[in-house]
């Protein structure tokens, strides 16, 4: 349990998902406070884990770490109304692409105490991938409480910040083309006279070699896709990835600062 208190500016998808893994982990924060301009939303997250706090925009911003988890349309409404209310020791952790932390230390009047993530949904079971990048203000300790606190998500690796709006192309987006392939090759499994467990553990095992394969053979993409005597849809595949990188290139052109 972190003895450090915890916000959430935004009580929606991610606070849902980080809270989901923290009580998995058995790793919840002694205090969570919660603001959500939603009080639908905030009464969902409470009934969930009763020992959330809900409160106001301000009390949630005076909390040891500060997660700023709304949409980035409205985060130039919400800093200007944090910005008092941030403590001189309290560590905000952005969860949105575009915005720098040269960025938003200017929008915040100069708070520098900032740590930007890329949060991954696979947290809410402890297996998320959530690379993030430090501020230069933040010291050892503050960075060494951010860790302990994201360990009960996955694995946070410390990567450049200009390569945050990357990882959330690739690793936070690109889960919402994998999964519905996923969930049918299951259903098929399933339909077919697979366990629910048997199918799901053949798919993990499939999914990690496919990409140590991918990654260790030495053979072109399409030399691993040559080691399949049977590529039933090949050309389904191959239409889907014509299609779907131009668009993923040009979300990641607006999503760059």
């Amino acid at each position: 349990m972190s003895e450090r208190s915890v916000g959430f500016l935004g009580g929606g998808r991610i606070a849902t998902i980080f809270l989901g893994g923290w009580a998995r982990a058995e790793a919840m924060p002694g205090k969570v406070v919660v603001f959500d301009c939603n009080q639908d939303v905030a009464a969902k997250l409470k009934a969930q884990h009763p020992k959330v706090e809900t409160a106001s925009l301000g009390d949630a911003a005076r909390q040891d770490i500060v997660f700023l988890a709304v949409h980035p349309p409205v985060i130039k409404d919400v800093l200007p109304q944090i910005k008092p209310c941030l403590r001189p020791e309290t560590v905000l952790v952005s969860l949105a692409p575009k915005f720098t932390i040269a960025k938003l230390a200017e929008m915040l009047g100069g708070f520098r105490r900032i740590a930007r993530m890329i949060p991954n949904a696979p947290s809410i079971v402890g297996k998320g991938y959530n690379p993030t990048a430090f501020g230069e203000a933040l010291g050892q300790q503050d960075r060494a409480a951010l860790r302990t606190l994201f360990s009960g998500l996955g694995e946070c690796a410390e990567v450049p910040e200009a390569h945050l709006e990357v990882y959330a192309v690739v690793s936070a987006m690109g889960l919402t083309f994998l999964w519905p392939q996923l969930d049918m090759l299951a259903s098929l499994a399933e339909t077919s006279g697979l366990s629910r467990q048997a199918a799901w553990d053949g798919i993990e095992k499939m999914l990690l070699g496919a990409v140590a394969a991918m990654r260790d053979s030495g053979l072109s993409a399409d030399g691993v896709q040559d080691l399949v005597p049977v590529k039933p849809v090949a050309e389904e595949a191959t239409a889907f990835v014509a299609s779907a990188r131009p668009k993923l290139e040009g979300l990641l052109a607006k999503l760059r600062p």
